[in-house]
This record gives C-alpha cells, sequence and structure tokens, in this order.
C-alpha cells in the first residue's frame, strides 16, 4: 500500500512503537489520528504530526465505537489502523492467599483480546467504505507481545 494521502488512526499512539509507526506514517504523507488515553501524551503527539487526538479506554466498549468514528469524521476516511494498546498483571493462578482473581483475569482478556477485536471490527467497518485500491480497502495491524511464546510465571491472562 502506499501510504501516502492514506489516512492513518494509531490506537496507543501516545509512546513507543505506535507513536514512531505514526511519526513514520506522516512522515511518508500520511495523515494520522492518535487515539490514546485521556491521561497519555496523546495530544501532545497529535499536535506534532498535525493530526487529531481523540482519547479513549478501548475497555469502554462503546466510547471506542465514538471515538474512532469520530477520529475517521476527522481524517475523512480510513484505511490504515495499527493497534497497540494492551497490557497485563502479574498473578499466579494459585497464591498462598488464594486462587488468581477472576475480575483480574477479565480485565486483562478485555484489554488484550476483546478491545483488540471490537476495534478490528469497527476499523474493517470503516475500510469497507473504501474504493479498492489494487484489491485492497485497508489495513489492520495489531501488535502482540512476545509474552505469548516468553511469558514469565503469574502471566496467565497476559
Amino acid at each position: 500500500m502506499d501510504v501516502a494521502g492514506k489516512k492513518a488512526v494509531i490506537v496507543g499512539g501516545a509512546s513507543g512503537m505506535a507513536k514512531a509507526t505514526a511519526e513514520l506514517l506522516r512522515e511518508r504523507g500520511a495523515a494520522v489520528a492518535i487515539l490514546a488515553r485521556p491521561a497519555s501524551a496523546g495530544a501532545e503527539v497529535a499536535a506534532a504530526l498535525g493530526g487529531p487526538f481523540h482519547p479513549v479506554d478501548v475497555t469502554d466498549f462503546e466510547g471506542t465505537e465514538r471515538a474512532l468514528a469520530e477520529a475517521v469524521a476527522a481524517l475523512g476516511g480510513l484505511h490504515i489502523a495499527v493497534n497497540t494498546a494492551g497490557g497485563g498483571i502479574g498473578k499466579r493462578t494459585l497464591t498462598k492467599e488464594g486462587p488468581h482473581p477472576l475480575d483480574e483475569f477479565r480485565k486483562t482478556i478485555d484489554l488484550n483480546l476483546i478491545a483488540t477485536f471490537n476495534l478490528n471490527r469497527l476499523q474493517a467497518f470503516h475500510m469497507a467504505r473504501n474504493e479498492p485500491e489494487d484489491e485492497e480497502r485497508g489495513v489492520i495491524i495489531d501488535t502482540a507481545s512476545i509474552a505469548a511464546f516468553e511469558g514469565q510465571i503469574g502471566q496467565v491472562a497476559y
């Protein structure tokens, strides 16, 4: 995909590899919107890139739908989506205090699995409106941690 002139949304784009990705896409001619937590540096990153910032907690699924729709409207479309939001906790399945709290496990699953799927389905919906270019309407890039293969003891949810 030729990046020049494309519209990109970077979720978790306030720092790290997402910020670097946003900067590279902008450098190559894409318009970029940053979606990140309200207390993050997302507004500053977006301003430096000349694009909009949309605060979002990806585990607020309805709020995510609104924030993404606002970002797509501000950009005038969506061709590239990069999703980096994620994280986890370190806790064994069974500790001396008792079993792993189910709510903590559920929060990690919501963040890393459900929120990512929610973003993907919504991003695909917006991209489906694009005219095909070289048989593509857009691209979605999801990042993941090496913890799936190199995880530490106590990262059962992560």
